[in-house]
């Protein structure tokens, strides 16, 4: 008998305000297409920066160059809302492990941000204060899942994947890799955190969750989770330092408003 799927509360992806408002215990995520018209990409590409520009022309196939402009085009356009400043006068600086940040002149000391995206579809993560990380994936129905899992999951999270009904072990799967995947963000430290070294809830329909982290154990309540849900096909994850937040998910492009 086919296991019925168990399916999370959907996100409620609204338009924002007008004014675009940040407080200090709020987060907001941002969904954009990343298959914008040649208009608006080409005004997308003339905000980036030089070194953007060059990593864009790096890619071989047209679809990867132009969402990669899309993607960062947006995220520029999203930050510029909350300083206040024209997208192309922002810089940027990253991490000694890739990960990206404003720069103190930019407002670096005032928000922070994180982006991901697959296939077309973008997610982008700000808030004050707190580190953040996001991770989106298209689920690949050619991926060995369990091979995979059991090169970078945990024991416990191998045991509890095994343990689901068959049909449901590849939504599984995604669910604890992207949770993986928006902590190791929000940390920092790409790869060089093991990802066998802390265990994430990943049965589908329950609440997304840290449940363990080693060697420290008190890491684990430093961070909340928080499962997005977007198109069929996609799984997301939203990993947040601290806890007593709130989240409101907004869809880009916003809608043009009258000035009469």
């Amino acid at each position: 008998m086919k296991t019925l799927p168990i399916t999370s509360p959907p996100t409620p992806w609204g338009f924002p305000p007008a004014t675009i408002i940040l407080g200090n215990n709020e987060v907001h995520v941002w969904r954009a297409s990343l298959d914008e018209p040649p208009p608006q990409r080409d005004s997308f590409l003339h905000t980036l920066a030089a070194e953007e520009q060059t990593r864009a022309q790096r890619f071989y196939f047209q679809t990867d160059r132009e969402r990669f402009i899309n993607a960062h085009g947006v995220l520029r356009a999203i930050l510029g809302l909350y300083l206040d400043r024209a997208p192309k006068c922002l810089s940027f600086c990253y991490s000694s492990y890739g990960k990206p940040a404003l720069t103190l002149e930019s407002g670096g000391d005032a928000i922070r941000f994180n982006m991901s995206h697959s296939r077309g579809v973008a997610l982008y993560a700000v808030t004050r204060g707190r580190e953040i990380g996001i991770d989106l994936e298209f689920i690949r129905c050619d991926l060995e899942v369990e091979q995979i899992a059991e090169r970078f999951f945990s024991r416990s999270e191998i045991a509890t994947l095994r343990a689901l009904p068959t049909d449901l072990q590849k939504h599984a799967f995604f669910l604890c890799w992207t949770r993986k995947e928006a902590y190791i963000k929000a940390r920092g430290e790409g790869l060089s955190l093991p990802l066998d070294q802390f265990d994430m809830s990943l049965i589908p329909g329950e609440p997304a969750a840290l449940l363990s982290t080693q060697p420290d154990s008190d890491e684990a309540v430093r961070w909340s989770l928080k499962e997005l849900t977007l198109a069929s096909g996609y799984v997301a994850a939203l990993a947040v330092e601290g806890r007593g937040w709130t989240l409101s998910c907004w869809q880009w492009p916003r809608p043009l408003r009258s000035t009469a």
